[in-house]
């Protein structure tokens, strides 16, 4: 995929959160992050996410996103319902621009995977 067509299909998905959420502005790569962490735990919180679970939150998205790479292997839910991973190989790309980078590719797909089960 080009530049142009990352840079337009994350657009879209950021209007198409925004628009979800009724909030007036797009939400920023962390929010977007988190609220897939927060789809694939399956339940918000009965009062808030607390500091550790948001970043366990942010840990649920990364693996998500990279388990169809090979990175990671679900491994099942524990007692509380959270999901776990098993690394299977190392991550090794350097910096966090080129990071949100694969992550961003791997987000498209994500909601991509998600218009398409919507649409069945």
């Amino acid at each position: 995929m080009e530049q142009w067509q990352i840079d337009f299909e994350w657009l879209r998905i950021q209007h198409l959160v925004k628009d979800a959420m009724q909030r007036p502005n797009v939400p920023d790569f962390q929010t977007v992050m988190f609220l897939v962490g927060i789809q694939e735990l399956g339940r918000l919180p009965e009062e808030q996410f607390t500091k550790e679970e948001k970043a366990d939150l942010m840990h649920v998205a990364v693996c998500t996103l990279l388990e169809p790479e090979g990175y990671f292997s679900f491994e099942g839910r524990d007692q509380d319902g959270w999901p776990h991973w098993k690394a299977v190989k190392p991550f090794n790309t350097k910096g966090v621009e080129a990071q949100e980078a694969i992550l961003k590719t791997r987000l498209i797909e994500y909601f991509g995977r998600s218009d398409a089960e919507e649409q069945n």
